[in-house]
């Protein structure tokens, strides 16, 4: 047992994040499906503009997470939510790079690249772990979010810079990362670092879903299937309430409550 105040309180706290199961995958697969079709849909669509648009969801965002760091446990509900938000505010930051100010996405996919190391290395000089096995401080949790808007980021950079290079269209762009994906599970199965296999396919699934909500949303003549933006934004935003509900209820991804 620690001995002052401020470590009794960090101790008895949960792990905040869920267990990583099926469910994990399959929600943030449609979170970032949102976060491109969304995105799209309020910039482009109703036409709030770049700006306007990273104001609001990064107002938004910052509602949630205060609600995430005052929460003593993990809550489906605002941990997904929190997600969700994220994912549209990743895509707008490198929207605004490549729209507003001509980075070219090789450039940004190398500073969000650059970045996202920096963070896990000053993540594990200070905590020596990078595990989400143990987001149960501060610290730890401060870490782990702002590596998920990074990742977002970045997966979002390099996605386009991915189809930039390739010049594929939306259907057979999904194939690229979800073949990564496969070998970065492939190489967990057969000893990699579950530490370094998680994250490689967390940034994975930035790309595979925005390609998917490409797909979906794009015209038949693009080589997508026309749904539209707002169409698949509310099909992916259905499917995730209904799977936050369904895991808030049966609690299949609650964590073992782990300090190290």
């Amino acid at each position: 047992m620690t001995t002052t105040t401020a470590a009794t309180r960090t101790r008895v706290m949960l792990n905040k994040v869920p267990e990583v199961t099926v469910f994990f995958w399959i929600i943030k697969i449609l979170c970032t499906t949102v976060g491109e079709s969304f995105a799209d849909y309020i910039n482009s669509t109703l036409g709030f503009g770049l700006t306007n648009t990273t104001l609001v969801f990064s107002a938004a965002l910052i509602i949630v997470l205060v609600a995430q760091f005052r929460a003593h446990e993990y809550v489906p509900a605002i941990y997904w939510l929190a997600v969700v938000l994220i994912s549209v505010v990743g895509t707008l930051l490198t929207d605004i790079l490549t729209d507003s100010q001509g980075v070219q996405l090789w450039i940004s996919s190398t500073i969000f690249a650059v970045l996202l190391a920096a963070v896990f290395g000053v993540w594990y000089a200070r905590e020596r772990t990078l595990s989400i096995h143990s987001i149960v401080t501060t610290p730890r949790e401060s870490f782990y979010w702002l590596t998920v808007l990074v990742t977002f980021a970045l997966g979002t950079a390099a996605g386009d810079w991915t189809l930039e290079l390739t010049g594929w269209g939306p259907g057979k762009s999904v194939l690229l990362p979800a073949g990564l994906i496969a070998l970065v599970f492939l190489a967990w199965k057969l000893g990699a670092g579950p530490v370094l296999s998680f994250w490689l396919a967390y940034i994975l699934t930035r790309p595979l879903g925005a390609n998917i909500g490409d797909y979906l949303s794009s015209p038949s003549g693009d080589g997508g299937l026309g749904l539209g933006t707002l169409v698949t934004s509310l099909l992916f935003l259905g499917a995730i309430l209904g799977t936050v509900v369904y895991l808030t209820l049966t609690k299949k991804d609650r964590t073992v409550d782990v300090h190290d």
